[in-house]
C-alpha cells in the first residue's frame, strides 16, 4: 500500500504555494483566486491535504495582493455559525479593498466533521441550516442592525445585557461592496434550491461533466430565474469548473495529467467524488493497483465527459470557444490544476493560460 506520511516543514508549505500561486495570478491578470475550506484530518495517504481554514488564509493573502479577488469554493455551513461567518468575511472584504466572494456549501463529508466533534445533520437539516444561515448573513450585510428569529438560529437571544434586552445587532464593518458575489454549488438542480439562489442573487458553480453533459443544471438554474421574473441567457451567472493540464501535444498532456488524476482519485473517490465508479473500484484505488482489472474510469473518459482536459493551448481555446457558443450567458470559467500538482507546474500552467488562451477572450 503506497502510504506517504507528510512532514509538518511538506504540510506547512502549503500556504508559500497558496500565495505564490495567487500572487501570479494576479500578475497574469485572471480574476478571482478560489480556496477551499476543509477540515480533513492530517494526510498520511498521499493527496489527502491537512485541515485548513480558508479564511484565515484568505486574510493573508489579502494583505499580499491588490488586484484578483479573494474567495471560497466553498465554505460548509455545517462548520460555521453565521454570524462569526458574516464578521469574518466582512473583514476580510476591509481588509482586501472590497475584493471578497463568498462560497457557501451545505456539508458533504461526515467524517470530517466527526473528526472534530462537530455535528453532522441529515441532509434535510442540513439544506434548511444553510438557507437559514444564508438569511442571516445577508442581513447582516445589508442591515445598519439586523435580527433573526428562526427554526435553527435566534440572533439575538433574548437575555438581558447589562440591564436591558439586546433585541437587534450590527455588523462593523460591513462589507464594501454589497451585494456581496456569492456562490453555491449546483448538483442535484432541485427547484427548491435553485429558487433559493435565485432568491437571494447567489450564482451557481458548476461542475465540467454535468455541465457539458447533461445540460441540467444550467437549463435548470435559468428555469428558476425565470420562475421568479428574470430573464437570463443561458449559463448567465454560472461558473463552470475544469481540471486542466497543458502541453505542447495532445500526447505528452495525457502523459503528464494521468498521475495528476491518480493523486486525484486516491483523493476523492473514497468520499464519493469521483462520478461513477463502483465500491469494487473504490477498493482497487485504495489498494493502489489493479486498477484496469478493476475497470477504474481513466482519465481519458473524464475528459470525454468535459470534467477534465488535457492538450495544447490552442485545442483548450477552441473547448472554451465550444462552452462560449453553448453557453451564451456565461461569463466565468474555473481553471483547476489537479492535487498534487507542483508548484512550479502550476505557475507554468498559468502563465500558459495567460498567454496563449486569455487574449482569445478578452
Amino acid at each position: 500500500m503506497d502510504l506517504r506520511v507528510f512532514t509538518e516543514p511538506q504540510q506547512g508549505a502549503t500556504y508559500a504555494d497558496l500565495l505564490a500561486v495567487a500572487k501570479a495570478t494576479e500578475r497574469l491578470g485572471y480574476d478571482a483566486f478560489f480556496r477551499s475550506d476543509h477540515y480533513l484530518k492530517m494526510g498520511r495517504v498521499s493527496g489527502e491535504p491537512g485541515p485548513t481554514d480558508a479564511w484565515i488564509t484568505l486574510a493573508g493573502l489579502a494583505r499580499e495582493t491588490e488586484r484578483i479577488r479573494l474567495g471560497t469554493l466553498l465554505t460548509a455551513g455545517t462548520f460555521r455559525l453565521p454570524g462569526p461567518l458574516a464578521i469574518a468575511v466582512a473583514q476580510i472584504d476591509a481588509m482586501s479593498g472590497g475584493r471578497i466572494e463568498l462560497g457557501l456549501g451545505a456539508g458533504w463529508f461526515e467524517q470530517e466533521h466527526k473528526n472534530y466533534g462537530i455535528p453532522f445533520p441529515p441532509l434535510g437539516e442540513r439544506f434548511e441550516r444553510l438557507e437559514e444561515q444564508v438569511e442571516i448573513i445577508f442581513k447582516a450585510f445589508d442591515n445598519e442592525r439586523f435580527s433573526h428569529r428562526g427554526k435553527h438560529y435566534t440572533l439575538p437571544p433574548e437575555v438581558p445585557y447589562r440591564g436591558y434586552t439586546l433585541k437587534e445587532l450590527t455588523l462593523v464593518p460591513r462589507p464594501i461592496h454589497r451585494p456581496v458575489e456569492t456562490w453555491q454549488p449546483v448538483v442535484s438542480a432541485s427547484a427548491r434550491g435553485l429558487d433559493f439562489m435565485v432568491k437571494h442573487g447567489i450564482k451557481g458553480a458548476v461542475g465540467g461533466g454535468a455541465a457539458t453533459l447533461q445540460q441540467g443544471p444550467i437549463t435548470a438554474y435559468r428555469d428558476a430565474a425565470a420562475r421568479a421574473g428574470i430573464d437570463l441567457q443561458l449559463g448567465e451567472n454560472l461558473m463552470i469548473g475544469i481540471f486542466f493540464h497543458l502541453a505542447d501535444s495532445p500526447a505528452a498532456a495525457l502523459r503528464e495529467i494521468t498521475p495528476l488524476y491518480e493523486e486525484h482519485a486516491k483523493m476523492f473517490a473514497p468520499l464519493g467524488f469521483l462520478p461513477g465508479v463502483t465500491p469494487a473500484q473504490i477498493a482497487a484505488i485504495g489498494r493502489r493497483g489493479g486498477w484496469a482489472e478493476a475497470g477504474v474510469p481513466t482519465v481519458e473518459h473524464y475528459m470525454k465527459m468535459g470534467a477534465w482536459f488535457a492538450g495544447t493551448p490552442e485545442q483548450l481555446v477552441a473547448y472554451l470557444k465550444e462552452l462560449e457558443a453553448r453557453y451564451p450567458g456565461m461569463e466565468h470559467i474555473n481553471l483547476s490544476t489537479p492535487i498534487a500538482t507542483p508548484q512550479a507546474m502550476m505557475l507554468d500552467q498559468f502563465q500558459w493560460v495567460s498567454e496563449a488562451v486569455m487574449p482569445h477572450f478578452r
